[in-house]
């Protein structure tokens, strides 16, 4: 595990210089991003009647370019999952899930199948169409994940679908200012994730931070990016706005973003992703740009026509 320091002087505006063959060469300027907004995540249930926390994807927040939904499933009673998510269609987007703790399998109509353990990862491609399910392999103890649903362009929206199963020892983790930081998708502080070919050129990390760690991570100047606080307390943006578990915070425009522990430290999903400002059109299982391909592709569902 590399340990990285990173300086402790806070900066709104910040710029670094490097000297080479004698000249000094000033790196372009960076931006913090602060706080726009902070959303408690809301109680529900979906599926076969799994309960969940979601953060993104309800009335008060219904999306936000290019990310659909944040799903959060955290419980240690089995009646709340194990009924799970049996057989369903998707089209026009994409699954990300991600988990903590327990055991799910997924398991499509086509054969593909595949089992998410604790601290794995699955980016799947919905693309033209896939029919699967997603059901617990356990019985009893703690289930702890989250789902991500991620947009794709309306050039490609019917494209082939595809899988990346990610088991946990293929998530690059690195310490930074006693703070733990995995990287699923995106490369930051010298590492990569391992998820690679996804449109929006995300930065999905899993960040935990204790007691005055702090993490300065770099964003594109573009990209939409929020954080969803997992466990305890954490800070954030030039304003060190205080957030606490179960609330989503959306950050401002600028190219990166301040993350401090507070307390007794916190745990936090970073997310970043290169917006299409593209109409949405939404319903159920599907997300396409029309109500008239949103309406084919329950015509495809219904006459066996949505897988290629």
């Amino acid at each position: 595990m590399a340990r990285m320091t990173l300086f402790s002087r806070r900066a709104v505006l910040s710029s670094a210089s490097v000297t080479l063959l004698g000249c000094t060469v000033k790196s372009a300027p960076t931006t913090g991003r602060d706080v726009s907004l902070v959303l408690p995540a809301q109680p529900t249930s979906d599926g076969a009647g799994v309960r969940l926390n979601r953060a993104l994807g309800h009335r008060s927040l219904s999306t936000l370019d290019p990310f659909l939904l944040l799903d959060e499933f955290h419980t240690e009673n089995p009646n709340d999952y194990l009924a799970g998510f049996p057989e369903h269609p998707h089209r026009g987007f994409e699954t990300v899930t991600y988990m903590i703790h327990g055991a799910m399998e997924h398991r499509d109509v086509l054969g593909n199948q595949g089992r998410l353990g604790p601290g794995s990862a699955q980016w799947m491609t919905a693309g033209h169409g896939i029919i699967h399910s997603e059901m617990p392999k356990q019985e009893r103890g703690l289930m702890w994940g989250f789902q991500l649903w991620v947009n794709l362009p309306k050039a490609r929206k019917l494209i082939a679908p595809r899988y990346q199963d990610i088991a946990a020892a293929r998530i690059p983790e690195v310490e930074v200012d006693g703070a733990r930081v995995r990287i699923v998708a995106g490369s930051t502080f010298g590492a990569k994730g391992p998820v690679d070919g996804i449109d929006i050129e995300p930065v999905f990390l899993d960040v935990a931070l204790k007691k005055g760690s702090r993490v300065v991570q770099p964003v594109p100047a573009g990209h939409t990016t929020f954080a969803f606080v997992t466990e305890g307390t954490a800070r954030f943006g030039t304003s060190r706005r205080e957030v606490s578990k179960g609330s989503l915070v959306i950050l401002e425009k600028g190219t990166s973003v301040e993350l401090t522990g507070e307390g007794e430290g916190g745990r936090v999903l970073f997310l970043a992703g290169r917006p299409f400002n593209e109409p949405i059109a939404r319903a159920g299982p599907f997300v396409m740009n029309t109500e008239a391909e949103l309406q084919q592709a329950f015509d495809d569902y219904r006459s066996g026509r949505l897988l290629l």
